[in-house]
């Protein structure tokens, strides 16, 4: 341990060969043997635990503070001996921190006791500072969280955090670093937007493929360092506060959804404009849509037939299993998995992500129907398989604590040849029929909001929709879907009032 150290004066007087005096100055003291209030510096000698290969060390130093006094030289004294406290007497811990203490420089103040004391507890060696990079990549690395989710962060550490703030000590990032790295974001995205529309071919080519972040892509990268950085406050005990917690950002404004109207629908033929990020069939479109996949594509046509008339999202509909699947007595549905991406390659089979997700709904005599036809043509395929034909599916069912775990799973929606679907490939053939089919633009997901639409237009209230989509409440429900239900109610409107024959007095 430590010994208790000494203060004393010490001051730059020379004498007249050059040499400094130091402490040995004799104006340093008065007469009567008192130190001379006038003349010198306070400063504190502290002998340090000597080195792991035996060597002496000392900490000799002024104080910090602004006010040179005894008393402050007797302050940092005795923080320096509560720092080498910290290591209870372990060698390799006393070596670290005499080291960190022997490297602060002059006039530079000494670490803080509760920092260095949750370093200590972290594991993270007291004289090193870990950068917001060396934590956040030990951070994803260590977090058990679902898969798609872990990719999401990962991105954002690689894109974002790491070429803006990665060298920041990670207790020294602040505010202000996490507003500049957004203003960076910015930044890039007027230079992009500027590029695409400038009039040099070769300037518009130097942003080809690139894309601007959204608002709504920037709360959610916030999002990813608010946790990162909670964890580090209080899990892990390496900061005192979140830093990304206040920082203020554009809101992110929702799309308004709209249905494909008659005008609407008309000014996209006329000049290619989309209203809207999201848009709704009317009921007539959908029909369309898959009158012309019905004949086109019969193994795909019933997955399209339930998105449009009961809202599953395409990993639900394709990871539906033959137990889950009534068509022919009770004529449910019930949704408990569904089949995801993972790496962006293999095939992974996993619960839905919530509670209210976990859902069963009815099944109409149409859907039935449909079912009832694709499983003898499913049955007939199987059958010319043989023994080719899987009965059931063996999948990966990712776990969030790291572990590889399989299931066998009787798909009831199979490739022709009895595989698994890919959610992806699902995506790319819907594209490519409403492209072909000449229908205004709708993506697959948007079809589980046609749904919606229809069955408020059936008479369905909010909450029946709710259930139906798998919302986790009301709320959510409401925020998607009332600019499209407000224009069904609008168009009803019109109809009533039409109803009631006029005869028009000239004025």
């Amino acid at each position: 341990m430590a010994s208790e150290g000494s203060i004393f004066k010490w001051c730059t007087c020379k004498t007249p060969a050059g040499k400094r005096l130091g402490a040995q100055c004799p104006d340093l003291r008065r007469a009567d043997g008192n130190w001379h209030p006038q003349h010198g510096r306070w400063a504190y000698q502290l002998e340090l635990p000597k080195t792991l290969l035996g060597k002496r060390r000392q900490l000799k130093r002024e104080p910090a503070a602004t006010d040179n006094s005894k008393n402050a030289a007797r302050d940092e004294r005795d923080h320096a001996r509560d720092l080498l406290r910290l290591a209870s007497g372990d060698p390799a811990l006393l070596d670290e921190i005499a080291t960190l203490l022997k490297g602060v420089r002059p006039g530079q103040p000494l670490p803080d006791r509760n920092a260095i004391a949750r370093r200590l507890r972290a594991g993270v060696p007291a004289a090193i500072s870990i950068t917001v990079g060396e934590y956040l990549t030990q951070w994803i690395g260590e977090r058990q969280i679902d898969e798609k989710t872990k990719i999401n962060y990962a991105g954002h550490i690689r894109n974002y955090f790491l070429p803006n703030l990665g060298d920041i000590a990670l207790d020294k990032l602040s505010r202000a670093h996490i507003q500049a790295m957004f203003a960076a974001i910015v930044k890039r995205n007027t230079e992009i937007t500027a590029a695409r529309q400038h009039t040099d071919p070769m300037i518009r080519a130097s942003v080809r493929g690139k894309k601007t972040v959204a608002a709504t892509s920037m709360h959610r990268i916030r999002a990813t360092l608010r946790t990162a950085l909670n964890d580090a406050m209080r899990k892990d005990r390496l900061i005192e506060h979140n830093p990304a917690a206040h920082v203020e950002l554009p809101a992110a404004e929702k799309p308004v959804a709209r249905v494909w109207t008659a005008p609407r629908v008309k000014a996209w033929q006329e000049t290619g404009h989309i209203p809207s990020s999201v848009m709704v069939w009317t009921p007539a479109q959908a029909g369309e849509f898959l009158d012309y996949v019905e004949v086109r594509d019969p193994e795909l046509y019933p997955v399209f037939a339930l998105i449009l008339r009961r809202g599953p999202r395409r990993g639900e509909a394709i990871g539906i299993t033959c137990d889950q699947l009534d068509h022919r007595t009770e004529r449910t549905a019930t949704i408990t998995c569904q089949i995801a991406l993972h790496a962006g390659s293999e095939l992974v089979y996993k619960p839905v992500k919530t509670q209210a997700g976990d859902r069963t709904f009815g099944l109409d005599t149409e859907t039935c129907a449909d079912l009832q036809a694709y499983w003898v043509r499913r049955s007939a395929q199987k059958l010319a398989a043989g023994p080719a034909w899987p009965k059931t599916i063996r999948m990966r069912i990712p776990s969030p604590d790291g572990t590889v775990q399989h299931a066998n799973v009787d798909l009831f929606f199979r490739r022709p040849d009895g595989r698994a679907w890919n959610p992806d490939l699902v995506s790319e053939r819907w594209d490519r029929y409403v492209r072909d089919s000449g229908l205004p633009p709708v993506g697959i997901h948007d079809g589980r909001h046609a749904a919606a639409t229809f069955a408020k237009a059936a008479g369905a209230d909010l909450k029946e929709i709710q259930e139906l989509l798998g919302h986790a409440n009301v709320a959510t429900t409401g925020d998607i879907y009332t600019s499209i239900l407000q224009e069904t109610e609008r168009e009803r409107a019109e109809q009533t009032a039409r109803l009631i024959p006029r005869q028009r007095r000239a004025a």
